[in-house]
């Protein structure tokens, strides 16, 4: 088999499925992972999901997170724990300790 290149990969095309508008910024699903919409993107449009890079994202949970623990994304946040399969989906890993009293975290997504 030969694969021919198609891009670099940072940020992939992305036509939304939905009947509702996807703001730029918002957290995409895409089956095990995640993108970050880079634009707003209407429905039946196409736009761009940026699938790597440090993001801030809400803590679901007050909980200490350190660098390099791996996190998951829940819908409305993040949290350390992977739950039953299909309800969270992995995010990335922590890039900068987060205490217990902090409502936010810095994570390289799909990492």
């Amino acid at each position: 088999m030969k694969a021919v290149y198609h891009q670099k990969g940072d940020a992939l095309d992305y036509v939304n499925k939905t009947d509702k508008k996807i703001g730029h910024g918002d957290v995409v699903v895409m089956g095990e992972r995640i993108g970050v919409a880079g634009v707003d993107i209407l429905p039946g449009e196409g736009g761009v999901l940026h699938v790597t890079g440090v993001y801030s994202f809400n803590k679901v949970n007050a909980e200490e997170m350190t660098a390099g623990k791996e996190v998951f994304y829940t819908g409305s946040g993040v949290s350390l724990t992977a739950a039953e399969e299909g309800t969270n989906c992995k995010a990335g890993y922590v890039v900068q300790d987060s205490s217990a009293n902090s409502t936010e975290v810095y994570v390289k997504i799909n990492a």
